[in-house]
């Protein structure tokens, strides 16, 4: 698995609660913070949710430090899907993507991540090890794995208990 490959991963849940009520807590930018050991919160810049719209992302990792991102929305959906690029939305450092699907009993809740192409908080690691790309990177998207996995949770908890 290599950078400029853009490695994905994601993770999904099913959500017993209406599609409105999950849209409602996935487009909180803030409110992954309440479960991501990494992500520390965001506020808009631009007023609002649209495509175009940046918002200032806040982040702390025990191996980098804390930073501030800006992001852009890049897709806009209502009660599909939310997705926004870190940095440029033409090379972005990486993109994040909510989705909602209709099921049965609720909805299915998926969080998705690509790393790349453009540059971010990983490229000086594989700059000075070029060597171990692979195992920097299978890290890093196991990280972003558990705090997405604990991120569709809570979400999932918050709108089963509002139902």
């Amino acid at each position: 698995m290599r950078f400029a490959d853009g490695p994905t991963t994601d993770v999904d849940v099913v959500v017993h609660a209406p599609s409105d009520r999950v849209w409602a807590l996935v487009t909180d930018i803030d409110l992954p913070a309440q479960f991501s050991e990494e992500f520390q919160g965001a506020t808009w810049i631009d007023g609002g949710p649209a495509v175009g719209a940046r918002f200032t992302g806040r982040n702390q990792h025990s191996m980098i430090g804390t930073w501030e991102t800006t992001c852009v929305v890049t897709r806009w959906e209502p009660e599909r899907a939310f997705e926004w690029a870190v940095g440029s939305a033409e090379a972005p450092g990486a993109s994040w993507r909510f989705e909602l699907e209709p099921v049965d009993d609720g909805v299915r809740l998926r969080q998705w991540c690509r790393l790349g192409p453009g540059p971010s908080g990983l490229t000086p690691a594989l700059e000075r090890m070029p060597d171990k790309e692979e195992r920097i990177i299978d890290r890093r998207l196991g990280e972003h794995r558990a705090n997405m996995q604990r991120t569709v949770d809570g979400i999932k908890q918050l709108a089963e208990r509002s139902s």
